[in-house]
């Protein structure tokens, strides 16, 4: 009785258990997806196949989550850089130095370790910019946002501020009295600004020393995608290196956080002595799976990892003494700048002068879906780790400078400036001289806290060529 009792249950489990999984299907399908579930598969597909790290990539994310959590819910431990917007338009033209802002840049130090004042001082301002016509300047000292005090705890809040309208308290720097006057007050517009990168330029003339230096602050090739404009200028200012004749070169990256990969190259194939299209600049390693892809594909193939320097009429790296180039450096020297010194690196003496850089030895790709009204989102992910051409990328910690100086006085010189700190460091170095006009002894700020520059999108990017970026997205299907 108790075996034929334990039978019946048993098939009564069963039967259970059959009814059960031929329900269970039906009612997944008639419930509706989650609305996040469609751009979340997108992001997921993506990142599985061009991630630098997709091997790492957690087994079943939560795809419901809202899609920047979602995004960086994928992301590496390692990963300090990849990042997702929700106007892949506003990232596109982030990444080509064009963004909505009054036009000048902003360090930020506390005002003194008795109080929690903070200090925004401004480090250089854009031509043909709101802030220039209001008449801001380099050295001037900002301490209230939209009438706000800065302070410890609210800096980051009014700094966002600027991106919008808004009016600055400040305090203009004289510099024949190396003194602020009175404070005052000033509205500000915002535009939409396409930077320039090619700042300055300069010759500097001491004894038998002809000096180039030029001022870039980010690596842009025009403020439209496919547009050249900004090379074109750069090889203008190098040939005009050239026909000058000068001997020694200071390149000022100090707020240059990064960008075009193929605006680095530019640059790189003006500075190197001996380098041509034969020479290898820098190599890409992808992910395995890229990697075999990419190596396997006849229009590709294994040369398709390297890039190589170009042949530049204008390059002045064979007029420079000792073979070597000087770079001033900062706390925002990022990415394509330390792929600048990176690969030049196997061909040159690369003397850093300022502080030490970022580390970012990766570079990425934006990923986004121009004709799906479903999806407006873009992504930078990261897809591949740079090295030179002795195949070295061990600078993820960054650059240490041979001079370290640190660019936090509170009375500074215009940039270009011989007494300028970085720039008459530099002088000094090539030229043994020591007096480069009146310079003042002037407080020495704190450790910076932060910067404007830390708004901007295309801060600690490398930007793949976008013609190597073009032709993986065409080959993707293929690959996939």
């Amino acid at each position: 009785m108790i075996a034929e009792k334990k039978s019946r249950l048993s098939r009564v489990v069963l039967v259970c258990l059959v009814f059960t999984l031929l329900i269970l299907p039906s009612c997944d399908k008639d419930e509706p997806e989650h609305p996040n579930v469609y751009v979340n598969n997108w992001i997921l597909t993506n990142m599985d196949f061009w991630y630098y790290w997709n091997s790492t990539l957690p087994e079943n994310p939560d795809k419901s989550k809202e899609h920047e959590e979602f995004f960086k819910s994928l992301l590496n431990s390692q990963d300090r850089f990849s990042w997702i917007q929700d106007d892949f338009q506003d990232l596109i033209n982030s990444l080509q130095g064009v963004s909505k802002e009054a036009g000048y840049e902003i360090a930020l130090f506390r005002e003194g370790t008795d109080n929690n004042n903070v200090l925004a001082q401004i480090v250089y301002v854009k031509p043909g910019s709101p802030a220039e016509t209001s008449g801001l300047k380099r050295g001037d000292v900002i301490t209230r946002i939209n009438s706000e005090q800065l302070t410890l705890s609210n800096y980051q809040t009014l700094l966002g501020a600027i991106t919008e309208n808004h009016s600055v308290a400040y305090r203009e720097l004289d510099l024949a009295t190396q003194l602020f006057k009175t404070e005052q007050t000033k509205s500000l517009t915002t535009v939409v600004y396409a930077e320039n990168p090619n700042f300055l330029n300069k010759v500097f003339v001491y004894n038998d020393r002809k000096i180039g230096y030029y001022a870039y602050n980010l690596f842009s090739t025009g403020p439209a995608q496919g547009n050249t404009q900004y090379n074109t200028e750069m090889d203008q200012i190098f040939a005009g290196f050239q026909s000058a004749g000068i001997t020694d070169l200071i390149i000022d990256l100090r707020f240059n956080s990064g960008g075009a990969e193929t605006a680095t190259n530019n640059l790189a194939s003006l500075i190197g002595k001996g380098v041509d299209a034969t020479k290898v600049f820098s190599i890409r390693e992808y992910n395995a799976e890229v990697t075999a892809e990419i190596k396997n594909d006849p229009q590709l193939g294994e040369d398709f990892l390297s890039v190589e320097f170009l042949n530049k009429s204008q390059n002045i790296g064979s007029q420079l003494q000792n073979n070597r180039v000087y770079i001033l450096t900062g706390t925002r020297t990022a990415s394509a700048s330390e792929l600048l010194i990176n690969g030049l690196l196997p061909y040159m003496d690369v003397f850093l002068i300022g502080n030490k850089t970022v580390g970012k030895n990766v570079g990425s790709i934006t990923l986004n879906e121009e004709n799906d009204p479903k999806n407006t989102w873009g992504m930078q992910p990261i897809i591949t780790k740079s090295f030179n051409s002795l195949k070295q990328s061990d600078y993820d910690n960054g650059f240490n400078p041979q001079v370290l100086v640190e660019d936090n006085n509170l009375i500074i010189y215009p940039l270009g400036d011989p007494r300028e700190r970085l720039l008459t460091r530099a002088l000094q170095e090539i030229t043994g001289l020591t007096d480069f006009g009146r310079i003042k002894a002037s407080k020495t700020l704190g450790s910076e806290i932060g910067n404007s520059l830390d708004l901007k999108r295309r801060s600690n990017v490398l930007v793949i060529d976008p013609a190597v970026q073009k032709s993986l997205l065409e080959r993707k299907q293929v690959y996939q």
